[in-house]
């Protein structure tokens, strides 16, 4: 697959960041999209313009605009508190359609560029119950795409089975770990690397991170 194309979606932040240094291991060229839906921190996107340049990657912003329009919610509006779900409900970060829409536009952009590979850092795993992160709607959505658009595009989630401690040892056997660690964006709160320390993606960024880092001390010992 080293000579062929693809394109990561990518936020900055420590999934697709990761999945950026896997798909520069696997791909000979390889393209980032991300896109600007009114997220409440502008700082997103800049974090994923500097991680871009610095890797040397072709970056595409696309405005998504009207997502914040159709579906307001905690990473758009500073006045909804961002909470986790309780009773079966979603979290109040849930986007409804956003990855539905995200991928489908990636396709759109990649059968522009002649990218035939389209990578996510979806995963079942960790996903906080958001619908669209599940595996059976990533192959449902690329049958979808290619049925769409009479192509054959293939959707990559290598996160899709790991937990966060196993995301931060993928990207440790990227040589990507102190880049990951202090570079990307995860906080709800606007905050890079370690973050708040508060807000639900900070708490599932750090269990995740202290556990690797004892299992990796325990493996060294």
């Amino acid at each position: 697959m080293e000579h062929e194309k693809a394109m990561v979606v990518f936020s900055g932040g420590q999934d697709s960041t990761t999945c950026l240094f896997w798909a520069k291991e696997r791909f000979k060229e390889v393209e980032a999209v991300t896109f600007d839906y009114g997220q409440r921190h502008h700082l997103e996107i800049q974090c994923a313009k500097e991680i871009a340049k610095e890797l040397e990657v072709k970056h595409h912003i696309l405005d998504m605009g009207l997502l914040h329009q159709l579906a307001p919610n905690a990473l758009t509006r500073e006045d909804i508190d961002v909470v986790e779900g309780e009773n079966g409900e979603l979290p109040s970060t849930f986007v409804p359609g956003r990855n539905l829409l995200f991928l489908s536009f990636a396709g759109i952009l990649a059968s522009q560029v002649g990218a035939k590979h389209i990578v996510t850092g979806v995963s079942e795993m960790d996903f906080s119950g958001y619908p669209d992160c599940r595996d059976i709607f990533i192959k449902s959505l690329n049958v979808t795409l290619n049925l769409a658009m009479n192509d054959t595009f293939v959707l990559h989630t290598p996160l899709m089975w790991l937990n966060k401690a196993q995301t931060w040892e993928l990207a440790d056997e990227l040589g990507a770990f102190e880049f990951v660690r202090n570079k990307t964006l995860t906080c709800y709160n606007g905050v890079i690397a370690d973050g708040c320390g508060e807000c639900p993606a900070c708490q599932l960024r750090k269990k995740g991170l202290d556990e690797y880092l004892s299992v990796k001390g325990n493996c060294s010992i």
